[in-house]
């Protein structure tokens, strides 16, 4: 169903994003994909062929956002997986460090609807990124959860306010990708194990998990409003 058709993805130079963008390709669609890090894009680019074009973009700019989709015209489907989070007590963060979580997440993935909504065709697709600290409270995780809450209630409301264009968003669990290349590979896998052994499916997720996640909503017509969790069953326990 995607074939000839041209998907943009935010965030797609790593992780999640370039995962959803090889198997998006795979299934006949042209892709552009942006992302802050050169280095990171120049990379995708050899990877993903002559289906991907790559974009530079601070999505905390909002003119850069207006821009960056006055630059590619038209377009079918929206991916915004693109996203710095962090957390911390909530008495020793500072106040610039919550507001800049707000910038990353939530103002991003805004910008984005709000200047890329105009050139989609009404049969095409907004994806956007909550995550599970929006539905199951962890200590260290109040500023992400409230971002994460409001961007899993921006994507339900517009899907009202931009139909026939279908807006859901995607909530991910514990997920092992690049995002997390900054911990000490110690404790990254320590967390790892812990939130496995508390699971349902007994293991964290991979990028593949939740691209085959976004796949679903781009393909499915008849899909919108809602907030697919892709946690493991994380919420049961």
């Amino acid at each position: 169903m995607l074939r000839n058709q041209k998907v943009v993805i935010i965030g797609g130079s790593s992780g999640i994003g370039l995962e959803t963008a090889k198997q998006v390709i795979a299934r006949g669609a042209d892709v552009i994909i942006a992302s802050r890090s050169e280095d990171k894009l120049l990379k995708a680019k050899e990877l993903l062929g002559a289906k991907a074009a790559v974009y530079s973009l601070d999505t905390t700019n909002e003119l850069q956002v207006q821009s960056f989709f006055q630059q590619i015209g038209p377009f079918d489907h929206l991916v915004i997986s693109a996203a710095e989070t962090s957390g911390g007590s909530f008495l020793h963060t500072e106040t610039a460090q919550a507001r800049q979580l707000f910038e990353n997440k939530f103002w991003g993935q805004y910008y984005a609807a709000k200047y890329g909504a105009p050139l989609m065709s009404t049969n095409g697709s907004i994806t956007l990124f909550s995550g599970i600290v929006a539905y199951k409270s962890m200590i260290g995780s109040s500023t992400l959860g409230a971002v994460n809450a409001a961007v899993s209630n921006l994507g339900q409301t517009l899907a009202l306010e931009l139909a026939p264009l279908r807006v859901n968003v995607v909530s991910p669990g514990i997920i092992d990708t690049p995002s997390r290349s900054k911990m000490a590979e110690e404790a990254r896998n320590t967390l790892y194990a812990t939130v496995a052994g508390k699971l349902p499916v007994k293991r964290v997720g991979t990028a593949e998990d939740v691209a085959q996640s976004v796949l679903y909503l781009l393909q499915n017509s008849f899909v919108t409003g809602t907030v697919l969790h892709v946690e493991g069953g994380h919420l049961l326990t």
